[in-house]
């Protein structure tokens, strides 16, 4: 790869935009993701692909929830005007009984 030197401003919310050569070399665009590894006294900024991101918090909630159906606690059904209110806005008849079909992941 090229070496190139480009200096990036960082704002008061602790921002920054990555400079144009910078992108173009990492080849990284809008919605593209990036990472950033401290070595030493140095930033090595790299182009992720396909790594997914757990956020802890999400994960935490999931695994309680998990947790609740399968033990049965804190589940109860919906109200009966919000579960009507969402069949509503489907375009297909809902049979609510109904086997669901194919693998379901949390």
């Amino acid at each position: 790869m090229q070496a190139v030197h480009e200096v990036a401003t960082i704002t008061s919310k602790g921002q920054i935009t990555l400079p144009k050569p910078i992108r173009q070399a990492l080849g990284v665009d809008f919605g593209g993701k990036v990472a950033f590894d401290l070595q030493g006294s140095q930033v090595v900024v790299t182009r992720v692909e396909n790594e997914s991101h757990e956020d802890p918090a999400i994960a935490s909630f999931l695994t309680l929830l998990e947790k609740d159906i399968a033990s049965g606690l804190h589940i109860s059904t919906l109200p009966a005007d919000l579960a009507q209110s969402m069949l509503s806005a489907i375009k297909r008849p809902v049979d609510l009984s109904e086997d669901i079909q194919g693998d379901v992941a949390l």
